[in-house]
């Protein structure tokens, strides 16, 4: 690791560094050769107040340590500026700085991703199109993304698979504190044979402000997202609006209009996302 990606997770490491943070750093210091001064300051305008990265927060992260840690665990760093880094999601808005990775790292050249979302409390009915879709899918080479959530996202990466196919997880928090924790054996069957990505430094938590911040990710590795079942005001929701606003497809399952269940899947379809009835419904878009 060479000097400047050190410095650079060092500061992803540092809790009050936030994403305009560490762009303010780098545009006044883009090899970020002052960030151990006493207490330096940030500005990208000379009309805007600077921001302080507090020296006492980096003195307080052992980062060779925690990255040798990393190395010995598996884990890879990937910075916005090498050349690993997933060129679709440098497209997006805040692409995240450090990119931390535990699996198949050849999965981030792949250039079919499709973001399958939905219900935490996945229905029989939602599963059910998981396994109509997915087949075609896979068998033409669509890697398939997700948040490893409980329900519409589990369904997802087991049936990927199953069917011989490749999965990527994207995860709130840090690989030593996984949620769902009943999804602990299928991430580490991703982490060996698939992908596990994470912005966040192994040993973060997961807080609820994470999960939105995740989507971004999700969709931002994507050409297009699945939503299937999905209430008003879901996460999934999120994944969607991040999609569009990113110029990505966005594709709908109808549901029963008489179960709350589908209700944001339906909006998105009023809004303009493509009904899917079929696997080739997707395909017309790509290939």
């Amino acid at each position: 690791m060479d000097e400047f990606t050190k410095r650079l997770v060092h500061l992803v490491h540092c809790p009050r560094a936030g994403w305009k943070t560490i762009y303010y750093a780098l545009k006044s210091d883009p090899e970020l050769k002052h960030i151990y001064r006493s207490n330096p300051q940030f500005s990208a305008h000379t009309n805007e107040s600077p921001i302080t990265i507090p020296q006492s927060d980096l003195l307080s992260i052992p980062i060779e340590k925690l990255t040798s840690q990393y190395v010995k665990s598996g884990i890879r760093m990937i910075t916005l500026f090498d050349k690993e880094y997933p060129p679709l999601l440098k497209e997006i808005y805040q692409p995240p700085w450090v990119l931390f990775a535990k699996g198949n790292l050849s999965l981030l050249d792949s250039r079919l991703c499709l973001a399958v979302v939905g219900a935490r409390d996945a229905s029989a009915y939602g599963k059910a199109v998981i396994e109509f879709l997915l087949p075609e899918l896979v068998r033409t080479g669509f890697c398939i993304v997700s948040g490893l959530a409980k329900g519409i996202d589990t369904q997802a990466h087991r049936t990927a698979i199953r069917l011989g196919g490749q999965t990527i997880g994207v995860i709130a928090g840090g690989f030593n504190h996984l949620y769902p924790k009943e999804n602990k054996e299928l991430a580490s069957r991703m982490a060996e044979h698939h992908l596990l990505l994470s912005e966040y430094p192994p040993g973060s938590r997961p807080e609820r402000w994470q999960f939105p911040l995740r989507n971004r990710i999700i969709s931002g590795l994507s050409r297009g997202t699945v939503v299937i079942e999905a209430k008003q005001k879901s996460g999934s929701l999120i994944t969607a609006e991040y999609s569009l606003n990113e110029g990505r497809e966005v594709f709908a399952i109808p549901g029963s209009i008489l179960t709350s269940g589908s209700a944001g899947v339906h909006e998105l379809i009023q809004q303009g996302a493509k009904l899917v009835k079929q696997p080739q419904d997707i395909l017309d878009e790509f290939l």
